[in-house]
């Protein structure tokens, strides 16, 4: 249609361009479409027109100026696109100018289209040189955003960039990891899947597999593909793939049982109404540009006279297709003619179906942009009518300058180009739903907006029906999620979505799911059973409630209630011979160190403190050098008093009752001087061991100074060797006069028990050294009082005939 300003337009109304066999002899013909006709790409030429119309008949914009346009089908190639760009530059007007500016002369002002990426980019470098804008209403490649390459391309759909992003987003929201990719073998789809796969590597995502196909493809190429989808693992596949590729995917899946699959969808398939007669795809998710409402468009798309339909062999393609007939007198003998009664209201196509119009008013909006960018340049708005010259003679370059600075609002629709010609990203979230008769329709479920701040942009208002139309959330993982307590470790080979669980480690836990690595508990602390948490460590020691410490206690207890039992027989018994001849003064000396000697070891049982560490240790060492001197004492005493029978001696008057007292005080006195020193320097002090156990504490005593310790033990050792000596040289007196035998017993046991005790103490875990030295005082302090006192207490309390001075003096 001719006009003050000429727009051209560009739709891949077929999806085919008929092939010839060029034989270099005769002159080609010109490139022509073939296949079946997109009537949904109909519909956006019919649109563009309708916007042309109405701007015509606007008083507002550009009025008295009258737009013409120029409609080409590009039969979605490349060759015809860049032919068409061609005559596009190359000026409309049947008259050759031979002026300097000859290829401005008939030169459209700015074009709408094309519908595919490819043949827009290749129509862009063409367009590009001359200065004419291009405004697309359906080509989303991101590499079109690229000013250096394409400073003429504008759209008014968001760039696949957007999409890819809030498709990998859409992804990770319902937490699949493990997913099949599909694309157009074209820079629709491998520009958008690159996006796509890169987005989905920062959210975590792994692709099981990447194919691509295009329509052109030989059928076994397609097929491939197809026995991929089926073969794989991933039950989510994600399909950036252009609507005419993947109505033939979808034809070869259908030939066979079509394996299930949870589809996502890109918005060139997904929101394309002729798709929905797939069946199996039901459950489909995907983004899709926002529906919206053109006032007059379905009157004007349905308002076909048949003069305009026999005028245009688009619309009459179309007609005869619709209604299996033929217009004119030229329909075969098996064929219809058209006779008027045809209904194009009753029709149910794609052209028809207004009830989403998405892309539509994409390219209504291209229409309107160019129109605001010529008018801003030959209208001047005054108050509130603009006054406009038609005869303004006006270049493409300058359309294309108004173009970078417009900001208009139509049916509510704001329309703008930032930077990179690219609208703001707005999106509906779809999903394909199965109504009450059976049939799939679109419903929107969501929203995406890429102006919201960061974690904003998605927001999912409606329910959603999954594969199968089922309710639950399919899963699509490569390995289940490991549960805390466990780590991940990748599969050798496989994406990191591949992985084993492994426990954790000794001492160590995780407390979320998909750990990478464990990490340990602090020192205080260990895993519980299922390594998810920290807990605080048993602090064991030896305790009054446990079986061993109540059997050492009561035997402690037991052997100072005998020391005592034994002293209160020998005090009842005090006048009798065999207590008078052993010294009674050290024997009850003896038997009061040993009482203290059993109720020692109750200081070593229970939990340690200052207090406590301190007073076992230096009260078992000095209790002993009391029990050591003491029996050392009547040692010496019993050598003595042999010697003392010898004529002319006098040693007992060198040895008496305070010499006694005094060996025993001297003794004593160089052990509680050690003690101190002990205490003074470096005292024994509560510890809490972490090195023995690993997943408890014992809570022990320690040495402070293990010198000190060791003195204390080695100086009870050397009194003991001692008086175990002097006992063996004493043996061989008179039996009945003689208590050096019994001293050699229990010095003879005492010393085997502390010999043996060093290796055991050394040796014993956690409280058992406790226990350790617990019953080497015990067993000790037992051998001492039962070796001494044990056969004086039977002579008097079941032999007291053998009581006697006579008996005790009778050396036979």
């Amino acid at each position: 249609m001719d006009g003050d300003y000429i727009i051209g337009g560009i739709f891949s109304i077929h999806y085919y361009m008929h092939t010839v066999k060029h034989n270099y002899t005769t002159m080609p013909e010109p490139p022509r479409c073939t296949g079946s006709m997109d009537s949904r790409e109909l519909r956006f030429s019919r649109a563009m027109v309708f916007a042309i119309e109405e701007i015509n008949n606007s008083t507002e914009l550009l009025p008295g100026i009258t737009l013409g346009y120029e409609i080409h089908d590009s039969c979605a190639s490349v060759p015809v696109a860049v032919q068409v760009a061609s005559q596009f530059s190359n000026g409309l007007d049947p008259v050759f100018y031979t002026g300097d500016n000859c290829s401005q002369a008939g030169m459209v002002m700015a074009m709408v289209g094309e519908s595919g990426s490819t043949p827009s980019i290749s129509m862009s470098r063409i367009l590009g040189s001359f200065n004419i804008a291009q405004v697309s209403h359906f080509a989303t490649c991101a590499c079109l955003s690229d000013k250096q390459q394409y400073p003429n391309f504008f759209r008014t759909i968001p760039s696949d960039q957007f999409q890819a992003d809030a498709l990998a987003k859409l992804v990770k929201h319902f937490g699949w990891t493990w997913i099949g990719a599909v694309r157009s073998d074209s820079d629709y789809g491998n520009n958008g899947m690159a996006s796509f796969l890169q987005a989905a590597q920062k959210e975590g995502i792994c692709v099981e597999y990447s194919v691509s196909f295009y329509r052109t493809h030989p059928l076994s190429r397609i097929q491939r593909v197809a026995d991929v989808i089926r073969r794989s693992t991933a039950v989510v596949v994600v399909a950036f793939v252009a609507s005419g590729d993947m109505r033939i995917l979808l034809q070869e899946l259908s030939h066979k049982p079509p394996p299930p699959r949870q589809w996502i969808g890109s918005e060139s398939w997904v929101t394309d109404p002729d798709m929905l007669r797939f069946n199996f795809c039901a459950g489909a998710i995907g983004f899709g540009i926002e529906q919206s409402v053109i006032p007059g468009l379905r009157e004007f798309l349905l308002d076909l006279s048949p003069t305009e339909v026999a005028a245009s062999p688009l619309l009459t393609e179309f007609w005869e297709d619709a209604f299996n007939c033929r217009l004119g007198k030229s329909a075969a003998i098996d064929e219809r003619v058209c006779d008027g009664s045809e209904d194009i209201q009753t029709l149910q196509r794609p052209y028809t179906d207004t009830s989403q119009l998405r892309v539509t008013n994409m390219a209504y909006k291209a229409v309107y942009a160019i129109a605001h960018a010529i008018h801003n340049e030959v209208c001047q708005d005054t108050h509130s009518t603009a006054q406009c010259d038609k005869f303004t003679r006006i270049e493409s370059k300058q359309v294309l300058t108004q173009l970078k600075k417009l900001n208009f609002t139509k049916n509510g629709y704001d329309v703008s180009f930032d930077a990179n010609g690219d609208p703001v990203a707005r999106y509906e979230l779809v999903n394909w739903q199965k109504s009450e008769s059976g049939s799939i329709e679109m419903v929107t479920v969501g929203h995406y907006d890429a102006s919201l701040p960061e974690g904003q942009e998605f927001h999912i208002n409606r329910n959603l029906t999954w594969v199968d139309s089922g309710t639950q959330v399919p899963v699509s993982v490569c390995s289940d999620s490991c549960p805390p307590g466990t780590r991940k470790v990748l599969q050798k080979g496989k994406p990191i979505c591949c992985y084993d669980c492994i426990p954790c480690p000794d001492g160590k836990i995780s407390n979320n799911s998909d750990s990478p690595d464990c990490f340990s508990c602090p020192k205080e602390f260990w895993p519980n059973a299922e390594r998810d948490t920290c807990l605080p460590k048993p602090v064991e020691f030896l305790s009054f409630d446990e079986v061993l410490g109540i059997i050492l206690a009561a035997f402690s207890v037991g052997g100072a209630c005998l020391a005592i039992i034994t002293a209160a027989v020998f005090f009842r018994h005090r006048s009798s011979p065999i207590v008078r001849a052993n010294n009674s003064e050290l024997s009850f000396l003896l038997l009061f160190s040993l009482t203290l000697c059993f109720l020692c070891s109750l200081t070593f049982i229970g939990a340690p403190s200052d207090w406590s560490c301190m007073l076992r240790h230096t009260a078992f060492g000095i209790t002993f050098v009391l029990c050591i001197s003491c029996v050392l004492g009547k040692t010496i005493v019993v050598l003595m008093a042999f010697r003392s029978t010898l004529p002319g001696s006098n040693v007992m008057k060198w040895f008496g009752p305070p010499q006694q007292r005094m060996t025993v005080v001297s003794f004593t006195f160089i052990q509680v001087l050690i003690c101190a020193i002990w205490l003074g320097l470096s005292p024994p002090f509560p510890m809490k061991n972490l090195t023995i156990y690993k997943e408890r504490i014992i809570l022990e005593c320690a040495l402070g100074s293990a010198v000190g310790f060791w003195v204390v033990l080695g100086y009870i050792g050397l009194l003991a060797v001692f008086c175990f000596v002097l006992a063996v040289l004493a043996r061989k007196l008179p039996d009945h006069f003689n208590e050096a035998k019994l001293i050699t017993f229990s010095m003879l046991v005492f010393c085997a028990v502390w010999i043996t005790f060093i290796p055991a103490y050394v040796s014993s875990p956690g409280k058992f050294t406790v226990a350790v030295e617990i019953f080497a005082i015990l067993a000790s302090s037992f051998g001492m009082i039962l070796c001494i006192f044990a056969p004086k207490c039977y002579i008097i309390l079941f032999k007291p005939e053998k009581n006697t001075k006579k008996h005790l003096m009778n050396k036979n």
